[in-house]
């Protein structure tokens, strides 16, 4: 099992679970991150933060810090 924040760019994984304070693993619900979910790591910025990830056909933008909290297994 690794961590969302751990992917390479082209890797794509399942959502495992979802760790962190209420508010943001509810945020992230919403936004679609559901266990059983397979998403894409699309990219990092130059720095390497914030991420960019596709699930389904939406593109969402999270910090490092808050993909930290996404365990995945990778496909």
């Amino acid at each position: 099992m690794s961590l969302l924040s751990e992917l390479q760019p082209g890797e794509k994984a399942h959502i495992v679970a979802i760790d962190g304070e209420p508010g943001l693993v509810q945020r992230l619900y919403e936004l679609g991150l559901l266990e059983g979910e397979t998403i894409e790591f699309v990219a990092s910025a130059p720095l390497g933060d914030p991420i960019e990830i596709l699930i389904g056909n939406s593109r969402l933008t999270l910090r490092k810090v808050d993909a930290a909290g996404v365990k995945v297994n990778r496909i």
